[in-house]
């Protein structure tokens, strides 16, 4: 029985397309990168943005906190909602409650960020646990994310096997193997063509309504 559900929030609950890639674009006007083509950024959706700066426009690391903190100068007031939820994401997390499942969000986004997002949406009453990364980049990468709800929820090495992890990205994948845990990848986010097979998710949902059969089945 898997008890515990970890959810991804950008690409597996919303839909963040237009609120991510405008502050990347906000971010790369800073540094004289002009980007007219919002869908040229579409690869930042998922991993975390200091890796993202440095991995497709070469920054080292200092500008790619610079170009963060520029990111979120625009994120945190307007960036924030502009964006929705998937259809059925609501009768999802339902469903999953009333299978007994605890639901905890897992995601590289800010928890300070991440949770205005679950209230604004409604989605908040369903999860025990939110957690996000951290402001100062002390909590970052996905298996990092993992690891602290594993620390806030009581789950020790025995437990793991009741938990998996629902994304949309490689980085959610490989984020749960290195923590010793299984998962579940989603199509209807933003994974490239066989992105999810090579990362080697345990199980592959193509729609929202199969992803709800398989979590309250598991």
């Amino acid at each position: 029985m898997k008890d515990i559900l970890l959810f991804d929030l950008d690409g597996t609950l919303t839909e963040p397309k237009e609120g991510i890639t405008k502050c990347v674009q906000y971010a790369l006007a800073h540094f004289g990168i002009e980007v007219r083509d919002l869908n040229e950024l579409m690869c930042f959706i998922g991993p975390p943005l200091i890796e993202s700066f440095q991995m497709f426009y070469g920054f080292d690391k200092a500008k790619a906190e610079e170009a963060t903190v520029k990111y979120r100068e625009r994120y945190k007031d307007i960036g924030i909602f502009e964006n929705g939820i998937y259809d059925g994401v609501i009768d999802l997390l339902k469903a999953c409650k009333l299978a007994g499942k605890k639901l905890c969000l897992a995601t590289s986004k800010p928890e300070v960020f991440a949770v205005r997002i679950l209230e604004k949406y409604g989605m908040a009453e369903y999860f025990d646990e939110a957690v996000g990364s951290t402001l100062d980049g002390k909590i970052n990468a996905k298996d990092q994310v993992i690891n602290e709800a594993f620390r806030r929820l009581g789950i020790d090495e025995e437990k793991k096997a009741k938990v998996i992890m629902i994304g949309d990205r490689k980085h959610d994948i490989l984020g749960a193997k290195k923590c010793g845990i299984e998962s579940i990848g989603v199509r209807f986010g933003y994974a490239e063509a066989g992105e999810l097979e090579e990362a080697g998710a345990d199980y592959i949902v193509e729609t929202m309504d199969e992803l709800q059969r398989l979590c309250c089945s598991l």
